[in-house]
């Protein structure tokens, strides 16, 4: 009926202005998947519906169907023009072949022939071969499930949570802290200075320090609330300084938002969630670099 999708066109609305989004840019489509209503063709048993608007940036778009509105959707840009980050999901032996790290590239773009670094471990060596679903690739771009050949590396120097990038255009490095903005989800207790949680961030899962509480702010506005708070609870929102228990490699959220937002895990659930403000890098020592990154960075 009409009045039922007004009055959920209205509600959805406030809801995803709340969050932050713009009701403007959303399609609101009346379907019936029991019946086949306005799915793939339009409907005439809603004959009230003059189809849905939406307008961006980059342009309107406007129809009647779930599927008109389906293809209006435009595809998000990928990051391909920073540089690279790849989390490492998983390391392989293989026969024949040698080491073959397996992740997916988050940012930049990941080639042959290139000489990576993989933080918090600081071994450089270089790609022989790149690989996606036993088909050999030329690049692999953001988004792609890879799996890359490298030289002269153990499986036993490189591991899940590790990050690959490359050692020409800003490396990852390991961090020795980093300032974080958290929400408290679901703690039974106060969380205070010195509480050691396990923070999965990309694939990494180290615990993490909470080693001070900078402010407690307002989970909606940012606005600040209370410098050096004693103890948060859930419902809060905090500005933390943190420091990993053991190497880890993270990034800003504003430079590298997959490697820049976590969980906070403990006692079997989702504790807290945030996203990294700043990121203290460690100072770079002398690593392994193999003899085939050796050649590969002469021949350049």
């Amino acid at each position: 009926s009409q009045k039922r999708y007004e009055e959920i066109v209205k509600e959805v609305s406030t809801y995803i202005k709340k969050i932050g989004y713009n009701p403007d840019t959303v399609a609101f489509v009346p379907i019936s998947g029991w019946n086949g209503d306005n799915m793939l063709e339009p409907s005439s048993n809603m004959t009230w519906f003059k189809g849905w608007k939406i307008n961006r940036k980059d342009g309107s778009s406007s129809g009647t169907t779930l599927l008109e509105a389906l293809d209006a959707i435009q595809p998000p840009t990928r990051p391909t023009d920073k540089p690279l980050r790849l989390p490492l999901q998983d390391v392989y032996k293989i026969g024949g072949i040698g080491t073959v790290p397996v992740g997916r590239v988050e940012t930049g773009v990941l080639k042959p022939g290139m000489v990576v670094t993989f933080a918090p471990v600081n071994v450089t060596t270089e790609v022989k071969s790149v690989e996606m679903h036993h088909e050999a690739l030329s690049e692999a771009l953001p988004g792609d499930n890879v799996g890359f050949n490298v030289k002269n590396v153990s499986v036993k120097d490189i591991r899940r949570g590790n990050v690959a990038g490359d050692s020409r255009n800003d490396p990852p490095q390991e961090a020795a802290g980093f300032t974080s903005q958290v929400i408290i989800l679901n703690h039974p207790g106060q969380i205070s200075a010195g509480y050691a949680p396990v923070l999965d961030c990309h694939t990494a899962h180290i615990a993490c320090k909470f080693a001070e509480l900078k402010e407690k702010i307002d989970r909606r506005s940012g606005k600040k609330l209370e410098d050096n708070p004693k103890s948060l609870k859930s419902g809060d929102a905090a500005i933390v300084d943190m420091i990993p228990g053991k190497p880890m490699c993270v990034e800003s959220f504003s430079e590298y938002p997959p490697l820049g937002r976590f969980a906070v895990r403990d006692m079997r659930q989702t504790v807290a969630v945030g996203v990294i403000k700043g990121v203290e890098k460690k100072a770079p020592t002398s690593g392994k670099v193999t003899k085939s990154a050796q050649k590969a960075q002469k021949a350049k």
